[in-house]
């Protein structure tokens, strides 16, 4: 920590929190510690903090008092995980090799042969094939349900699994769904399940698609946050890792798993992101101003049959929206007259969007998720989740919003 520092917004601590100059030759900056592992001035020292990182005193393990070896515990993953939890209002987090090695490593955390997952979709692609491949592999039971589902629905189908004698250890929900952008009763699920009593699942949301500065599901009820953070939180196409986070009980389990699991970032991914998090919030605000101007556009283009963004969609969606969320973010999909063919040759002619999967970063990305991002959903869960052939999903950046929208125009004008 900082000497001296106040009280501070998360924005002024993910500059400053987490780290005193003093303690590295005054660098403004936290250096990279580019090392596997570190000195230790004593053995029984050293002794007592594998005692701590293993829980050999009859204690849960934990992070050790000191430094070890970067693998448990290394400065950069440190400073970060403090900064990141300021934000997202959590009291701990653990930083990730990516999106899928947070949530893998989380809910392997959590549950055991036998138990089971409810978790909503649609989802991204490489959740959806652990929930419905990997999971099972390991005895542990997966079920999904709808995104829009209310609390009533939720506790309805634990209830149910209950009764087919399979313990639901986990809801996990990913709000706003990828690629429909449709948005989670967070918190009217968080009321039903904590409503269960001691023996309740525990609730974990995916927020990578909106993150904290628009939305808090820890705040809505929320036990585990995860996050993809080589999307916006990264922000530049140039790492990538994943975040959990919660309360310091679950995340101590989580940080116990990812020490064995060795699902650790590495150093360097994990300095890039100190250098992100300094410019995120300005970074997805002004995505997100550049988003509603292509949206507006979108809307009344004549080759696009509808567009899909938060608080868009109307009735209880838009009231979602507006109890849950401050923002809209900058990611959003549309669908094209022509299906695949049609939403192929816009693909192929956008000059300045680039035809590439992620979503969060600097420049605008397109893709088409129903052959690229979740193209191994069967076609008929696809067409469950209104995942269609003409739809494109569209990662807005920090492009001038003109620039994007006239590079939308040539390719779409190319199905007039």
């Amino acid at each position: 920590m900082s000497k001296d520092l106040p009280a501070v917004s998360p924005e002024t601590f993910s500059l400053h929190g987490g780290y005193d100059p003093a303690r590295s030759e005054g660098a403004v900056k936290p250096p990279l510690f580019a090392t596997s592992t570190f000195a230790v001035k004593t053995a029984v020292e050293l002794a007592g903090w594998f005692r701590q990182a293993y829980g050999l005193d009859g204690k849960p393990p934990s992070a050790p008092d000191g430094l070890i070896y970067s693998r448990l515990v290394n400065p950069d993953l440190q400073i970060f995980e403090e900064r990141w939890s300021v934000y997202e209002g959590a009291e701990q987090s653990a930083l990730c090799a990516s999106g899928m090695a947070a949530i893998v490593t989380a809910l392997l955390t959590l549950c055991r042969p036998g138990d089971t997952v409810l978790y909503s979709v649609p989802v991204y692609g490489g959740t959806d094939y652990f929930m419905e491949h990997l999971l099972p592999a390991f005895n542990i039971h997966t079920q999904s349900f709808p995104v829009t589902a209310s609390g009533e629905d939720v506790t309805a189908l634990i209830a149910q699994c209950q009764h087919d004698d399979q313990k639901v250890k986990v809801v996990y929900l990913e709000s706003p769904a990828n690629p429909t952008l449709s948005l989670a009763d967070v918190g009217g699920i968080a009321r039903a399940v904590h409503a269960l009593g001691a023996l309740r699942p525990m609730l974990v949301v995916d927020n990578t698609v909106l993150g904290p500065v628009f939305y808090r599901p820890m705040e809505l009820g929320a036990d585990l946050v995860v996050h993809s953070a080589t999307k916006s939180i990264g922000g530049h196409s140039d790492l990538i890792a994943g975040i959990v986070c919660g309360s310091s009980e679950l995340i101590a389990g989580v940080k116990a798993t990812r020490t064995i699991f060795g699902t650790m970032a590495d150093p360097h991914t994990a300095w890039l992101l100190l250098r992100s998090l300094e410019t995120y919030k300005v970074r997805v605000e002004a995505a997100e101003k550049k988003a509603e101007k292509v949206v507006a556009f979108l809307r009344v283009h004549p080759t696009v049959e509808e567009v899909f963004f938060p608080d868009t969609c109307g009735g209880e969606q838009s009231a979602c929206a507006r109890s849950q969320c401050s923002g809209h973010g900058s990611l959003l999909s549309f669908t094209v007259r022509g299906g695949r063919e049609a939403a192929y040759c816009v693909l192929d002619h956008l000059r300045v969007t680039r035809l590439a999967v992620s979503l969060g970063s600097t420049e605008s990305l397109a893709e088409h998720p129903r052959t690229h991002t979740h193209s191994d959903i069967t076609p008929a869960d696809l067409d469950r989740f209104g995942i269609t052939e003409g739809m494109i999903r569209l990662s807005v950046g920090l492009e001038d919003a003109d620039d994007i929208i006239a590079d939308l125009a040539q390719a779409l004008n190319e199905l007039l």
